[in-house]
């Protein structure tokens, strides 16, 4: 199967615009710090990759099937961390003023 220049370049693409979601995965995951991280905008990309992924196995295109298969898993990733680590603890409630 020969890849022709334009589904290259658009795996390279892909590539790049993936790997722009790895720092923020790793960070949140380490520090556990949602707070400045936009739940909307989370919710919004991670059905918009969704989205890209459906369009990309209809059309038959491994760049965008490939590259929003991983992308959804780490959009994804994002959006659950911010649902779990956002959500008040107990302790939170612990230091209110009285």
């Amino acid at each position: 199967m020969r890849m022709d220049i334009l589904e290259l370049l658009g795996l390279l693409a892909g590539c790049c615009t993936t790997a722009a979601f790895f720092p923020q995965v790793l960070h949140t995951w380490r520090t556990r710090s949602v707070a400045d991280l936009s739940l909307r905008m989370y919710l919004l990309m991670t059905v918009g990759v969704f989205l890209w992924l459906v369009y990309g196995l209809f059309i038959g295109s491994l760049a965008v099937t490939l590259a929003n298969s991983v992308t959804l898993v780490l959009a994804a990733s994002i959006l659950v961390m911010k649902l779990v680590y956002g959500r008040p603890s107990a302790r939170d409630f612990d230091h209110r003023p009285k």
